[in-house]
């Protein structure tokens, strides 16, 4: 079994019952990272495989911080999953910055560390999609999310703090997507 295969059925074991909205926007993630494929050469599986997982620290199975981005990714070692996808699950979107608002940013050091343009990819794949999974552009999801938690939460603080950051790595995405489009063209 592939890498990708195996990581569809984790992830849809561990969320579509119980998180079916959280399935409905991981599957959207995962066709987003799938269209990213020809920018990302031999990591395209990798990409894809961590998209569909991205939010298993949702899935009571992996709740122990309660940052879900930290525990999917520890999950995910706990299971022995690819390093480099545990460390896209712990690092992906705000991560970082809700970490530090947590106390927790120490346990992102568990993880081996990945190539800038994957940890930006999957931030933007995981931007793409809404809530219930529709595509979305990342402007648009930054925007909800904020309206969502509202400002005295944990998540409000860390993606206010994030957002220049997350719309740098969007459009490094989309660079990318724009330079290898132009190449085909030619």
């Amino acid at each position: 079994m592939g890498v990708v295969s195996w990581a569809y059925g984790l992830a849809e074991g561990l969320l579509a019952e119980s998180l079916p909205k959280r399935w409905a926007h991981s599957q959207q993630v995962y066709r987003e990272a799938i269209a990213l494929g020809p920018i990302l050469g031999d990591d395209a599986a990798l990409l894809a495989a961590a998209a569909i997982v991205h939010d298993v620290g949702y899935a009571d199975a992996a709740v122990s911080t309660g940052q879900h981005m930290i525990d999917g990714g520890r999950y995910l070692q706990q299971i022995d999953a690819d390093p480099r996808i545990c460390t896209l699950v712990a690092l992906h979107t705000s991560s970082p910055w809700e970490a530090a608002e947590l106390g927790l940013s120490d346990m992102l050091h568990e993880f081996v560390p990945v190539s800038e343009h994957l940890v930006d990819a999957i931030t933007y794949c995981d931007l793409s999609s809404s809530p219930s999974g529709r595509p979305v552009q990342p402007e648009e999801r930054l925007q909800e999310v904020l309206d969502r938690y509202g400002p005295g939460h944990v998540v409000f603080r860390a993606v206010s703090a994030a957002r220049p950051e997350l719309l740098r790595m969007v459009q490094r995405v989309r660079e990318k997507v724009s330079v290898a489009s132009t190449a085909r063209i030619v």
